[in-house]
């Protein structure tokens, strides 16, 4: 094993290595709207995170606001946006989403994924993906150590298939064919490894 020294990289190359070294991230499309120029916007994300189950939370975080971020003005000027899993049959659609397409345009065309707009949410799904949720502006923080931003939602609704879902309310993400992404453009599908019982310092875990 040898220490690789990333400080030397160029700033591309040690983007790519240190987005690599958290593992692997969720890959995500972000469904959003704007009533001021009434345009759709989609775009892929890989930094959602769990925050909390009761109120049911997430974060996000967007890279410094130094270009047009349609993404993160359509979700403050509305306060509603979806997020959908990014499948297998549709990774490389979602991975085109990244493309700096102008405000006009909207990537759902763009790439040939569809809008879907379900029990009157302001804005748009993914139809083709299997795990939607509809969610909710909370709190939006400007990050001063790197100039990121940090948005905080609250999912409203859920949507996914029946049958991934278990009687202890675990969801089997396989089932549904969601995938998952290493560093900027790596993407990869899961299978199930195991369920462990809960940890507890008198026993080993089992397999469940």
């Amino acid at each position: 094993m040898e220490k690789i020294e990333f400080e030397k990289m160029d700033q591309r190359t040690r983007a790519c290595f240190i987005n690599c070294l958290s593992g692997f991230k969720s890959a995500n499309l972000i469904g959003t709207r704007s009533n001021k120029f009434q345009t759709t916007n989609l775009s892929i994300i890989s930094s959602c995170f769990h925050l909390g189950a009761q109120p049911a939370l997430m974060g996000m975080i967007f890279r410094p606001h130094s270009t047009d971020r349609h993404t993160l003005e359509y979700i403050l000027e509305t306060g509603y946006f979806t997020l959908n899993h990014v499948t297998a049959e549709i990774f490389e659609a979602a991975h085109q989403t990244s493309a700096r397409y102008p405000r006009e345009v909207s990537e759902f065309q763009a790439t040939g994924l569809n809008e879907e707009y379900r029990d009157g949410f302001l804005a748009p799904f993914v139809r083709e993906s299997k795990i939607s949720l509809a969610m909710k502006f909370r709190e939006h923080q400007l990050l001063t150590i790197n100039q990121t931003e940090l948005v905080i939602a609250e999912i409203q609704s859920v949507y996914a298939p029946t049958e991934c879902l278990s009687e202890d309310g675990s969801l089997d993400l396989s089932k549904a064919n969601s995938i998952c992404v290493s560093g900027l453009d790596s993407y990869f599908e899961t299978k199930p490894l195991a369920r462990l019982s809960y940890a507890k310092p008198e026993s080993k875990p089992k397999r469940i």
